[in-house]
């Protein structure tokens, strides 16, 4: 929805009605000065714009490939690594 400042101003509480459903545009000077958004969207916004701390990617990374970190570690315990007989030359 897109509405003028003044529109805005006089049907404020229709605006913020409206604004629970969908984006309103609020014009002024004729070009998009403002969007009105509902809680619960700012809030996700908000959420979505936060970069994660490196902790907390790590901590989800370990979460999501827990299986795959537990065979690669029995893997290392039983063979040791691939290239502890490598010799340079």
């Amino acid at each position: 929805m897109q509405v003028t400042a003044t529109q805005a101003k006089n049907r404020f509480g229709a605006i913020c009605a409206q604004a629970k459903t969908e984006p309103v545009f609020v014009e002024k000077d004729g070009r998009v000065d403002t969007v009105i958004v509902s809680a619960q969207q700012f809030f996700t916004m908000q959420a979505l714009s936060q970069p994660e701390t490196l902790a907390h990617r790590k901590a989800q990374f370990e979460q999501t490939h827990a299986a795959w970190l537990a065979e690669q570690n029995q893997r290392f315990e039983a063979n040791g690594l691939w290239c502890d007989d490598m010799r340079i030359w």
